[in-house]
């Protein structure tokens, strides 16, 4: 029986016959000229194409063929379980899903979403760790410096014995324990309340109430969670008055953690040391945003994850499951929508 896969998003073509060539009962449906054209590699998230209504029709038939599909539908995402009668699975190349599958209501429909979980763990991870070196090491003070044409000897810290308190333990965090740990760094994580957790390097595990307690003592707060109403503004004035003046907050899951105003706040206040951010409540960042013109902040544009490589990871995982679909075996990355992730 022929499996029809229907790829919503570009990917290279040695990955679209990677896909091809991995069954013989497979037939891939992939249109490059009807997808949006990505603005860099990796880019699945790209402003679809002015398509005209001949073009829009032929996508529309493309879609209605889906057994499997590669990454949401592009053009009417909430409409796929109608509009493809025949599909069962959806591998998406995001892993934090949960508001989308919410506003698109397809957390209430019977088909089986898998994430991206995983892929973008160590990338993430990186960016962290150079976040909290790049205030440790002085890097700014350098910066200044070099553009005065100054030399003049200075003192660093050690990121050695620092100490760090990871909030979430999923993928990405886990993978921020393990670097952060193999540097020397003491960590201590905050996972959900009546779980435990097998994770080597960690100091000590904490949950929600006890967040309060241990942040005068956290040299960076790394954010990695999945956005629930649990964690919507976890980090708010009274948190971030807590933390003492030389520590770094980095989040590398979702802007809406923290109280953006209150976190202004204390940045521009200089009642923390920094913030190393990769996301933020309204993306893109308009460009009137006052958090831009912050010496003590580093803005990246959400793409923190995004490596060269990403697509043939992608790949490779949708591969997986397409086995695990196939075979009527658990999923990796199955998404939940009770947890939201």
């Amino acid at each position: 029986m022929t499996v029809n896969i229907v790829i919503g998003s570009y990917l290279e073509p040695e990955l679209v016959k990677r896909i091809e060539s991995f069954s013989d009962d497979i037939r891939v449906h992939y249109r490059p000229d009807l997808l949006p054209v990505p603005r860099y590699a990796c880019d699945h998230s790209a402003p679809a194409r002015d398509l005209s209504p001949q073009q829009l029709d032929e996508w529309r038939d493309t879609v209605a063929l889906a057994d499997v599909f590669f990454d949401f539908d592009w053009n009417e995402p909430a409409s796929m379980p109608e509009r493809a009668p025949n599909l069962k699975w959806i591998q998406v190349t995001s892993a934090g899903i949960g508001s989308f599958m919410q506003r698109t209501k397809l957390d209430q429909s019977s088909l089986s979403v898998t994430t991206a979980g995983g892929i973008h763990a160590a990338p993430l991870a990186e960016f962290a760790l150079i976040g909290a070196l790049y205030f440790v090491k002085g890097i700014p003070h350098l910066m200044e410096r070099q553009r005065e044409h100054h030399w003049q000897r200075y003192t660093s810290r050690q990121l050695k014995g620092m100490r760090a308190l990871v909030v979430g333990f999923g993928d990405v965090g886990r993978e921020v324990v393990r670097q952060f740990t193999a540097l020397g760094v003491q960590v201590t994580g905050l996972g959900r309340p009546g779980r435990t957790y097998e994770i080597d390097g960690l100091t000590r595990v904490i949950d929600q109430t006890q967040l309060e307690s241990v942040l005068p003592d956290v040299d960076f707060l790394v954010l990695c969670s999945a956005l629930t109403v649990e964690t919507q503004g976890m980090i708010g004035a009274r948190q971030l008055e807590l933390m003492h003046s030389e520590s770094v907050v980095i989040n590398i899951s979702r802007g809406q953690l923290i109280d953006q105003d209150a976190f202004f706040s204390a940045l521009s206040n200089h009642r923390i040391g920094g913030a190393c951010l990769d996301v933020f409540e309204e993306e893109p960042l308009p460009a009137d945003n006052p958090m831009w013109d912050l010496d003590n902040v580093i803005i990246s544009p959400h793409s923190a994850s995004t490596v060269q490589t990403e697509n043939a990871s992608l790949v490779e995982l949708f591969l997986e499951n397409f086995v695990n679909w196939r075979e009527r075996l658990p999923y990796r990355n199955r998404y939940n929508p009770v947890t939201g992730y």
